[in-house]
């Protein structure tokens, strides 16, 4: 492994055999088209990246009842040994070149491919049309405004969309807004919302003065399973051009499997998220008290 010159690098959570495999195409991708960027993972699987030069790897077992909320953990690796992170998904791929000197990188904060303000968020829950779940999560969202004494600010804070962002220092904002996410981690869970880091990251952000801005991230292209097949129904993308990437995902994701080897799969994945929510529960409440 090398540690790269540049003053940033990339950084992912990869916990899974899927998710570590998906992330050794990413990790071949940034060889490719970012030579001596490093590349930190994070992952229960070191050794899928053993003959990948330029990746960092750190074991990590999942934290949380749900692994969302430990990509915490691999932006704080990152931030100690580099000036900035781009975080990205271990699902994506990059697609091109990327430049050696990106000037959205050097402002200090948070940028984002997309983020939106919290009242446009949740504008299906104010508007009374929103599923019950999303409901819960903004009553927990709220509910965790008022601990950080945010309620007027509600407007003014925003929900970054995780999957691609980056984090530049801010003369120690950065180490706050990551121990505000580590309180907002937790008081999501034990709401039992094992999701949103999104609005946890706005918040914490927030907290910590850190600034959220909205960047379209010139340089860095890539695919996201998900954006891509919007932008294929909007006629904004071929689907032939990029067929080996889709190709590439539901192979690793979703592999040809019997119906006993799924059901087999279903009711360990059901037991594991039992397992993790009461261990959860029971630890955070030993530390409470």
């Amino acid at each position: 492994m090398i540690k790269s010159e540049k003053n940033f690098c990339f950084c992912t959570l990869a916990l899974g055999k899927k998710y570590s495999a998906l992330a050794s195409l990413l990790a071949k991708d940034i060889e490719i088209y970012s030579p001596n960027t490093s590349f930190i993972i994070l992952t229960d699987h070191p050794e899928e990246f053993s003959n990948h030069s330029q990746v960092l790897v750190f074991k990590h077992e999942q934290q949380g009842v749900k692994c969302y909320h430990d990509k915490r953990f691999a932006i704080a690796k990152a931030l100690s040994l580099f000036n900035s992170c781009i975080f990205i998904d271990s699902d994506m791929r990059i697609l091109a070149p990327v430049p050696e000197d990106m000037e959205w990188l050097l402002t200090p904060g948070i940028s984002a491919r997309a983020c939106m303000d919290m009242p446009k968020k949740f504008t299906k829950v104010l508007a009374g049309t929103a599923s019950n779940k999303f409901v819960k999560e903004f009553t927990v969202v709220k509910n965790a405004t008022k601990v950080l004494n945010l309620e007027t600010n509600w407007k003014e804070i925003s929900f970054v969309h995780e999957y691609l962002f980056s984090v530049t220092k801010d003369a120690g904002k950065e180490i706050e807004f990551l121990q505000q996410w580590d309180m907002l981690a937790n008081y999501f869970e034990l709401n039992g919302i094992y999701e949103g880091e999104g609005s946890a990251i706005g918040l914490a952000a927030y907290k910590a003065g850190l600034a959220v801005r909205w960047s379209e991230m010139q340089g860095i292209s890539f695919f996201n399973n998900k954006i891509e097949l919007v932008k294929i129904s909007k006629g904004q993308s071929n689907r032939d051009e990029i067929s080996q990437y889709f190709e590439d995902h539901k192979n690793i994701l979703y592999p040809k499997r019997s119906f006993m080897s799924k059901a087999i799969d279903k009711l360990g994945n059901a037991f594991m998220h039992f397992y993790r929510k009461m261990r959860f529960k029971i630890v955070r409440s030993s530390l409470l008290n």
